[in-house]
């Protein structure tokens, strides 16, 4: 297995992009504390439309937006239940596919059989 780079893995640019856009929009509509907390706007479905619009014109921008308000679910959260622990591979939510180090699993143990 390579070693593992963060540039590969992980996307500053990502980052940048939905940081200058909470700016926009801390001019735009509010402030984030004032819209979510009070309940306002309604971060999961707001991030839902968000990631439609995406898969219906393939514009990343609707991803960074998708993010930020997945951001501000966690920093003013809306779920009843909300808190944070983190968990392992038993708990995990799920993929959808096969990741490549399942697929290298698989073949490591399928040479065995």
């Amino acid at each position: 297995m390579k070693e593992f780079d963060i540039s590969r893995e992980y996307s500053s640019r990502f980052d940048e992009l939905r940081r200058n856009r909470v700016q926009t929009s801390y001019y735009k509509y509010g402030e984030a504390r004032k819209n979510f907390a009070s309940g306002n706007v309604q971060a999961i479905p707001t991030a839902d439309l968000c990631i439609k619009k995406y898969q219906d014109t393939g514009n990343t921008e609707y991803l960074c937006d998708a993010a930020n308000y997945l951001m501000f679910e966690f920093m003013f959260p809306q779920h009843k239940k909300a808190h944070f622990r983190a968990t392992d591979s038993g708990e995990s939510a799920g993929i959808v596919g096969m990741s490549v180090g399942e697929m290298e699993r698989f073949k490591e143990e399928s040479r065995y059989d």
